[in-house]
């Protein structure tokens, strides 16, 4: 059901998500952890993007 191009997004975000919490709470530096913490939706945008061109067959 899942392929690895999931897998690499859902490991992109989780990713952005640990680094924003991080920056946050250990270094309290909140401008950066917010810079960091809206890549997330932009992540998941961009991995939508893709799996519905492979879905229509829009890839070559």
């Amino acid at each position: 059901m899942f392929k690895r191009s999931d897998y690499f997004i859902i490991t992109a975000v989780m990713m952005s998500f640990i680094v924003s919490a991080y920056l946050w709470f250990i270094v309290k530096d909140q401008q950066q952890a917010i810079f960091t913490a809206i890549w997330i939706p932009s992540i998941f945008t961009f991995g939508i993007y893709f799996k519905l061109c492979a879905l229509m067959g829009l890839r070559k």
